[in-house]
């Protein structure tokens, strides 16, 4: 069945059949929980509705497991803007939109298949075959520059500038309001919302879940019930700046999933169009993880953003 598989066997413990069967099998209690969604759990005959069914020992469970999807990067003919190449690294100034890599719900016109094109299938092969040169993330919705390893050896130096905190990485962001004061520092723990998982979240400091995260931000412009500000990072955590933002009460403007756009400014986001998360990866600066030079590079706002500026009173082009 192309890959597909069936575990069969008997409950060992009774209570909640997610946990249960997790106990007798190397699956997830999440990923259990999926599949019993998806209707391929069977327990003593019948098939499964909840996670959260009581099961009693020695009852008899199927559980049908999928093949997995092919997780292969392929090269496709996609556009991408080059700002620096050698033989060890490539770095590109990513437009909204795109995806960085291939992963559920998008297969295929990521970066990474552009990358194989462009490169020849020249990326490091740490990352894998979905994440070939994978070193970094920004959002899909997110514009701007990210740095791609094509060899082995800038694969291992750049991630260890990721993992000492020692990369330089300023974003440009237009939030909600004025902060007071208008320069700071956001010092939260990171992790996963327990209220939703496909959120994060900022967490407790003595919290054990999570991951220490620090945002330095200040303002460089004051807009129309808005403001132009930089945030540099200490730390790169799934979502930082617009968790950390949230967090203080200035969400990014068009963010759908942690900000609600300022009634104010409604009526001038949906004139523009503007339908992305209002962040743009401006600096990025490291150490060249073979020749040891500081590289550094910047890149303009791009043009939905910096019409955004000028509709809310001011002009950064």
């Amino acid at each position: 069945m192309n890959g597909a598989k069936t575990l069969s066997g008997l409950i060992h413990t009774p209570g909640r059949l997610d946990k249960a069967l997790a106990e007798v099998s190397d699956l997830s209690r999440e990923r259990i929980k999926g599949l019993i969604a998806e209707g391929k759990v069977e327990v003593d005959g019948k098939v499964a509705t909840s996670p959260s069914a009581k099961v009693q020992v020695d009852s008899s469970f199927l559980i049908h497991i999928p093949p997995p999807s092919d997780p292969q990067a392929y090269p496709q003919d996609i556009s991408i803007e080059v700002v620096f190449e050698d033989d060890h690294l490539i770095v590109v100034d990513k437009p909204a939109g795109m995806v960085v890599h291939p992963a559920a719900g998008n297969p295929d016109g990521t970066l990474v298949n552009a990358l194989l094109h462009h490169c020849g299938g020249s990326l490091s092969g740490i990352g894998g075959v979905a994440r070939p040169g994978i070193v970094h993330r920004i959002d899909k919705d997110t514009s701007g520059l990210l740095v791609v390893a094509k060899s082995d050896a800038a694969h291992e130096g750049l991630a260890k500038q990721f993992a000492d905190h020692s990369m330089e990485r300023a974003y440009l962001a237009v939030c909600g309001g004025h902060p007071n004061p208008s320069a700071g520092t956001v010092d939260e723990r990171i992790g996963r919302s327990e209220a939703n998982r496909k959120k994060m979240a900022v967490l407790p400091k003595k919290s054990s879940r999570g991951k220490t995260a620090v945002t330095h931000y200040k303002t460089l412009k004051r807009l129309d019930h808005a403001s132009l500000i930089e945030c540099r990072l200490e730390t790169g955590r799934t979502h930082q700046v617009r968790v950390h933002l949230a967090s203080i009460g200035h969400a990014l403007l068009g963010d759908p999933v942690y900000g609600r756009t300022p009634s104010p400014l409604r009526a001038t986001l949906k004139s523009l169009e503007f339908q992305r998360q209002a962040l743009h990866a401006a600096t990025l600066g490291f150490d060249h993880p073979v020749t040891g030079n500081f590289c550094q590079f910047s890149s303009e706002l791009p043009d939905d953003l910096g019409e955004l500026i000028d509709q809310l009173g001011g002009s950064n082009r």
